[in-house]
Parts: structure tokens; sequence; C-alpha cells
């Protein structure tokens, strides 16, 4: 038989005054699986993860969390939560190893278990030798590691990310990338909201991408590509474009460039003039997103 899902809303509303960010969305999150929350900025994923930790109320509709209405969990299954905000909130004035025990006493953990777990946390997220250092003098990429295992300290069964690895270099995005896949192996449900398309679709196992407060499609990073590209682009500089009608091609204008979107690469390249400048690439997930969100830019 089938888990049940961690999270689960229907028709999941929310409302400020006259105003409606969330309208009428819904989507699940299973065990073991990483689901991400993906829009642009004020698509309403903020809003939507404030009311999973419960600390914005719901307008209408259903959001159950382990099986309870969110408006009814308990403290206990809200110690079953953890949370990895996108701002670091943690205490610079105390060293690495304090801020994960007083993070322990917060949910009221017997000192045996956080002297247990402090441990295992910095070695897996390989900040043992940090273990004493004073978190101002951290890297940022040692204090979003740092941030990540105050979160498993009261051992969730459900980790919510918000832009877990935002202004990090390559080398700690994959670091992250790969102790967040091995928690997701161990079982934990995960629940992401990221810009970075790339994290998204090495992490996620399901994608919603939500636009202005709706649900515009959900599904597999793979099923996603399918539906909304095709399996290769290629990027034609102008003015030496395709020479077939334009309406032979699934194609995207960006200004300097033209996007080409093909399962099959040589027709395209044979229709080209042999003076194009172009670029042939494995479609992404970024295309998907900026071709079901748009490529205006959204400041707020």
């Amino acid at each position: 038989m089938p888990s049940a899902p961690i999270v689960s809303a229907k028709g999941l509303i929310k409302r400020y005054g006259d105003l409606e960010v969330v309208k009428g969305i819904d989507f699940e999150v299973p065990p073991a699986r990483c689901t991400g929350l993906l829009g642009p900025n004020g698509a309403g994923k903020s809003t939507t993860m404030r009311m999973i930790m419960g600390l914005s109320t719901l307008t209408d509709g259903t959001l159950d969390v382990f099986g309870a209405p969110i408006q009814a969990l308990s403290r206990d299954n809200k110690a079953r939560i953890g949370l990895v905000p996108q701002e670091s909130n943690l205490d610079p004035d105390i060293s690495v190893v304090e801020n994960l025990e007083l993070y322990g006493r917060y949910f009221a953990l017997a000192l045996p278990t956080i002297r247990e777990r402090v441990p295992r946390l910095l070695d897996f997220m390989q900040l043992t030798e940090k273990s004493d250092a004073p978190v101002n003098t951290l890297s940022g990429g040692m204090k979003r590691r740092l941030i990540i295992a105050r979160a498993l300290i009261n051992d969730p069964e459900l980790i919510i990310l918000d832009e877990p690895t935002t202004g990090l270099d390559p080398q700690a995005r994959v670091l992250i990338w790969k102790q967040l896949l091995d928690l997701k192996r161990q079982g934990r449900a995960l629940l992401l909201t990221t810009h970075y398309m790339d994290e998204a679709q090495q992490l996620c196992d399901n994608i919603v991408v939500i636009d202005e407060g709706t649900i515009l499609d959900e599904g597999t990073p793979q099923e996603l590509i399918a539906r909304h590209v095709k399996s290769h682009v290629i990027e034609v500089r102008k003015p030496h474009l395709a020479k077939s009608p334009p309406e032979r091609w699934d194609q995207e204008d960006i200004g300097e460039t033209v996007l080409y979107f093909v399962h099959q690469t040589d027709e395209l390249i044979a229709d080209l003039p042999s003076n194009a400048i172009y670029m042939q690439r494995q479609a992404n997930l970024e295309d998907v997103f900026l071709r079901i969100t748009g490529r205006t830019l959204r400041e707020n």
C-alpha cells in the first residue's frame, strides 16, 4: 500500500483582506521524496509554506500535516518538522556546537540525546573541525550547512527548505545537494523552494509550478520538460534564422537569440543558413519555468 502523504492540501486558499494570494491549490508531499514548490517572486510560495508551518492561518480549503488538520496540529507533530529558512538566524555570539545544543533545548530534548546528535550532525554536514568556532567566523557555505544541521536536531520527518543554497559557490551547493539526497534516502520528506532550476532538477521527484496563487502545472522534471518544450534546444543568433516558415518550428524569440525546441536536431540544423551561429543543448527545467511563467522580471 502506498504511504500516506506527509502534507496534503486541497482547495487551499489564503486571503489578506480582499487580496487572494493562494487561490485554491491542491498538492501533496509524500514521504521519502523531494517536492519542489517553484514560482517567480510573489507567486504564493512563501505564504503556502507559512501555512504548512502553522505560522499563517488558512482562509479556506483543507491542509493536513501528518494526517491531521494544520489548525489542530499537536506540539508533538510540530516537532516532527524541520525548517531551513532563507535568511540566516544563527546566534552569532556563540559557537557552532552551542547553536545546535541551544536549538535542541528548544525542543525539550534530553541532554544525552543532544550530546549524541550534535557530533553526528556536525559530521554529516562536514563541520566537525569547526565545532568550537564562533558562528561569525564561518563562511557563507558553512553557515548554510549549520542551519541545515540545526534543522535536523529534532530528527524531523518533514524538512522545509526555503532557498537553501542562495548565494553559495558551486562547491558548497553540490555538497548540500549530496546531503539533501542522503536525507531523502533516509526516508525524510523534503519540501523545497528554489530559484535555481538546476537544483530543482537535481533534487526534486515532483515539482509544483505556482504563479499568482494558482498551480500552472505539476509533474516530474522530465514530464514537465516533455510537455512544455522538447528534448533539445537550439539557440540561434539573429539574423540568420531557419529558412522554413516560423510556424513550422516550436520556437521562442528572446531578443538577440531565437530558441528552437526540437526532438530531432538534424532537420532544424539543415534548415539554417550556412553562416548561422547556433548552440545545441539538452532542454532543461529552466526552459520550462521561463516558458510557463514568462520572462518579465518580478521585483517583489
